[in-house]
């Protein structure tokens, strides 16, 4: 074989080698879930869908960035020590302030860290998004859990985020607030595709019929995807579950509300995400959003 021909087939190889190792390196999914109101479940359906996509074969990471209510924690009867404040401040590492949960779910609490994005020196961000960086090669979805309604802080994190669910239930007042949301998603073009879980409902068929009602008034006044991730029913159970500090995937494993969270994990694993920029891309949005 020639020098020529031997450089050729190095330099070939070199670029397969580049291309397995670019196919191998997915960037994760980051996904905000947040209400239009409190009180609809969007904490339990975060906490609960985290644990049905590790069970499908992902590694999860939850985010809480309720500013107000460590919620998270509470679900899951954690009692973190430190925060994403920690971080900024350099006297802790991401993987210092990473609480384990179940089923190798890993909880990064926000708390005030959150709130001091906007103030950050150069140094804090870049020691932020280093550690952030790192959190990359630890998980293929990210879940933000964020407070509910129009504040600054919530519509941060729903724009900065690659994909957004909205979960309401069939209450009025929560079908106002999560449609008054969404047109605020549509009028600022923030996404292009909502997805709308729907819980404590009766059964499948009430789901259904709220879902194509949303998704058709949203369609025809907003220009907006609405698609329909799943359901999750009244269970007594996912209230004892709260009660125990407990998901009730685990606890419950065989409860209706268990089967809708599993299916809501398959059906979204199926869909593919409108953006994949990573968590320091939305870590990179995030600081500028709130700066501004």
């Amino acid at each position: 074989m020639s020098d020529q021909a031997e450089r050729f087939r190095q330099l070939a190889l070199a670029a397969d080698s580049r291309r397995t190792i670019i196919k191998q390196h997915r960037i994760p999914r980051v996904i905000t879930v947040t209400s239009g109101k409190g009180g609809v479940g969007k904490t339990n359906l975060v906490v609960n869908l985290a644990i049905a996509l590790s069970r499908l074969g992902k590694r999860v990471a939850i985010m809480d960035a309720d500013l107000g209510l460590a919620n998270v924690d509470i679900m899951l009867g954690l009692l973190p020590l430190h925060n994403l404040y920690d971080v900024v401040q350099g006297t802790k590492s991401l993987e210092d302030i990473i609480v384990s949960g179940p089923d190798g779910l890993k909880i990064i609490p926000g708390g005030s860290g959150l709130t001091e994005l906007a103030n950050l020196s150069s140094l804090q961000r870049e020691r932020l998004v280093d550690n952030l960086i790192g959190l990359e090669n630890m998980a293929d979805i990210l879940l933000i859990d964020t407070g509910a309604g129009l504040s600054r802080a919530v519509l941060s994190f729903v724009s900065a985020a690659d994909e957004l669910i909205v979960i309401t239930t069939p209450e009025p007042t929560a079908i106002t607030d999560a449609y008054g949301l969404i047109k605020v998603v549509a009028k600022h073009k923030i996404h292009q595709q909502v997805k709308l879980v729907v819980n404590q409902v009766s059964g499948h068929r009430e789901a259904v019929n709220l879902a194509e009602r949303f998704a058709e008034v949203s369609q025809k006044f907003l220009q907006l995807d609405v698609r329909f991730l799943g359901e999750i029913c009244s269970d007594q159970q996912v209230v004892s579950a709260v009660k125990q500090q407990q998901p009730f995937l685990t606890l419950f494993p065989r409860t209706r509300a268990t089967q809708d969270v599993q299916n809501i994990a398959g059906k979204l694993l199926e869909i593919a995400p409108e953006k994949s920029r990573g968590i320091s891309g939305f870590l990179s949005r995030l600081t500028k959003l709130l700066e501004n």
